[in-house]
């Protein structure tokens, strides 16, 4: 049975998406012992901000063309058959969003829930991108779209490689017009998935992907303590309740890795402020470019297509 599963939230199924796949494997050291719940006295605070340092990297493109369903899927994208993909969400000072800082190796704190996360597949596209998973629960995936996916779901190592941790279809909602581009989602999820995450010891990212749309990523990483802390639009972060002691501190984001890591002294009622940098990726970071190629282009479907960004022309 997958533990922490949710189903039926506010009178329906809340939708979910799949993470899976990684570049990088964290080696992280497992928690010597399970974590144990108790009385935080006099905890302290942590604080902070991420940035991201260097040229923020352009978008990856897909062509839509490759891919099934290129006229509903492209509801987003460029306006000339190129779905995009933004790995990272910066801000005008270089505050990155969705990366994670966590402490390493907590065996005892305050209490320790973390809910079977919801993925939602709405426009190709899944949300949350990156998210936070216990290993050996469970996410659950729901599908708003008129299309169908197949949802794959990977943990990953650069010593072993990748993981299928589960494949499964994600059938299309019905309850969704699909010959009308414009029609809104105001209507039921489909049927939700709920997919088992059960990692190899020492892995702790996890990854997922639609296998008939690339462009469909997610990302979680499995934590084994509640002090972690996922950055905001403007990679604010603040991790509460932390008892006095002294931590390994990391930051990571699913697209470069680990990042920085520090130590950290946190004494009673202490409030600690800390900053940490994340390099961009440099050079050719992605083979997933947009390019002008009229071999490519729509009229290679041998049938006319008029792909409209009606729900958002990407930046």
């Amino acid at each position: 049975m997958v533990r922490g599963y949710r189903a039926n939230v506010g009178g329906g199924y809340r939708p979910l998406c799949v993470i899976l796949a990684m570049t990088a494997c964290l080696v992280w050291a497992d928690a010597a012992h399970a974590y144990t719940v108790k009385d935080v006295q006099h905890g302290g605070t942590l604080t902070g901000k991420v940035t991201l340092v260097g040229e923020v990297p352009e978008p990856r493109g897909f062509n839509l063309i490759t891919f099934p369903d290129p006229e509903y899927c492209g509801r987003i994208s460029n306006g000339k058959g190129w779905r995009l993909l933004y790995d990272f969400a910066v801000d005008a000072e270089g505050g990155l969003k969705n990366a994670i800082v966590l402490f390493e190796e907590v065996e005892a704190g305050k209490p320790f829930e973390v809910s079977v996360p919801l993925i939602e597949a709405r426009d190709c596209t899944f949300s949350p991108f990156m998210t936070v998973v216990r290993n050996g629960h469970a996410v659950e995936v729901v599908n708003m779209d008129p299309v169908m996916h197949d949802i794959q779901g990977y943990e990953t190592s650069l010593v072993t490689g990748a993981r299928v941790i589960f494949n499964s279809p994600l059938i299309m909602n019905h309850q969704h017009r699909r010959g009308d581009l414009r029609a809104t989602h105001n209507h039921a999820p489909g049927k939700s998935l709920i997919g088992p995450i059960r990692l190899s010891a020492g892995r702790r990212m996890f990854y997922m992907q639609c296998g008939f749309h690339a462009y469909m990523e997610s990302w979680a990483m499995a934590v084994d303590n509640p002090y972690y802390a996922l950055t905001d639009e403007h990679g604010h972060y603040t991790i509460e309740d932390i008892p006095p002691g002294t931590y390994h501190v990391v930051v990571w984001h699913p697209r470069t890795g680990p990042g920085q890591s520090v130590t950290v002294v946190i004494k009673p009622d202490d409030h600690l402020t800390r900053n940490f940098v994340i390099q961009a990726p440099k050079g050719n970071w992605t083979a997933y470019r947009v390019v002008e190629n009229p071999r490519f282009g729509l009229e290679a479907l041998g049938y006319p297509v008029d792909i409209q960004p009606l729900v958002e022309l990407q930046r």
